[in-house]
């Protein structure tokens, strides 16, 4: 796996290098001050996934996360930030970042949370999950028949599941279908509800009322 670490603090970026090159699966590809370097370093190395903060001078994380989501979509963006405010939260979400975290996430958490957003899955700390769901909860939920007019009864059973953070195994192991046809689905979903990854196909899907 290969990651590129972005951080405007060279404490953070040489303490989370020492801790990555520690295991064998991983390798570092480079390290980032801004959100202009990890753009650019995104294209020159093409790594499996950018380790974002979001608060730098110069671009900032959330449009270093657009951009690198926009002209590389094969690439994950995990961001891992001391900020928890609503505004960065979803702003980072929107931007395509497939996970969140907090700079104080314990080690094993952060490893394991790398490994899956590469995997494909959504990892947020549960703080922010709780501020995510408090938010959704709040506002006036919208008709879910303006989302699932869109979607065939399989893919809304998919997006239902897909909300509620289960894998692609997990789906098709609840619906008795392969693997694959789930990840077939989710494809189908994300393009037409027009999102870029299924965090934010899963956000769009609580907003709807499908996520319980």
């Amino acid at each position: 796996m290969k990651v590129l670490i972005c951080d405007d603090q060279a404490l953070i970026r040489d303490s989370l290098e020492m801790l990555l090159r520690l295991e064998r699966d991983i390798e570092v590809v480079g390290l980032a001050q801004d959100g202009a370097e990890a753009v650019a370093l995104t294209a020159r190395h093409q790594p499996d996934l950018v380790l974002m903060d979001l608060k730098m001078p110069g671009m900032n994380g959330i449009e270093a996360t657009r951009r690198i989501h926009t002209h590389h979509p094969g690439v994950k963006v995990l961001v891992l930030t001391t900020y928890d405010d609503d505004e960065w939260v979803f702003d980072a979400l929107r931007a395509g970042a497939a996970g969140y975290l907090l700079k104080d996430t314990p080690r094993a958490e952060v490893l394991r949370a790398l490994r899956g957003t590469v995997e494909g899955k959504a990892f947020v700390d549960p703080a922010v999950a709780g501020k995510l769901v408090s938010q959704v909860a709040g506002a006036q939920t919208r008709s879910p028949t303006l989302l699932t007019d869109k979607l065939t009864a399989r893919e809304e059973d998919v997006l239902r599941l897909l909300a509620q953070g289960l894998t692609n195994a997990d789906i098709a192991a609840r619906l008795f279908l392969s693997e694959g046809t789930v990840r077939n689905h989710v494809s189908a979903i994300l393009a037409k509800l027009n999102v870029a990854d299924r965090t934010q196909a899963a956000v769009l899907a609580i907003q709807h009322g499908l996520g319980d």
